[in-house]
């Protein structure tokens, strides 16, 4: 009887870990300031794929960068490339709908280029740096740059 029970409390342990990984997923903060639309894509691409293996997405976009969230983006932003004919905004769009996923622009990235929120795709954010330096920081937070 004592073996079945260890056994069974084994398997309970071994059955509950993945559980509660899944409770307290990864975060993955993405900075992206390239202008070049290939680093752009590719940067999309592994978020993307970091969010199918279950890390929560949160995108940053810095500079030139950020100019694939507007509304009114540049051609290089929406053009597809190969080898899928993938735009870097349209993936980023894709990444939008992942659960928990955020897409924001540097506070300063409007100031600067003297526009409002509006100019924005709907959904994407202007960072806050309490919250957005509180999401680099934080637990079970990756933070990649490109």
């Amino acid at each position: 009887m004592t073996r079945f029970l260890t056994a069974a409390l084994v398997a309970a342990t071994c059955l509950a870990a993945p559980a509660a990984r899944a409770d307290s997923a990864e975060k993955l903060v993405t900075v992206l300031t390239s202008p070049e639309p290939q680093t752009q894509l590719m940067a999309m691409v592994l978020a993307f794929q970091a969010a199918k293996q279950g890390a929560v997405p949160h995108i940053l976009l810095c500079g030139p960068a950020a100019d694939i969230a507007l509304k009114e983006a540049p051609e290089s932003a929406t053009a597809p490339q190969p080898p899928k004919g993938m735009s870097p905004q349209g993936l980023m769009q894709t990444i939008m709908a992942e659960p928990g996923a955020r897409v924001e622009v540097c506070a300063i990235y409007l100031p600067g280029k003297g526009a409002e929120a509006t100019a924005l795709l709907d959904g994407v954010g202007v960072a806050q740096p309490p919250a957005m330096a509180a999401a680099i920081i934080g637990d079970d937070t990756q933070v990649v740059s490109y």
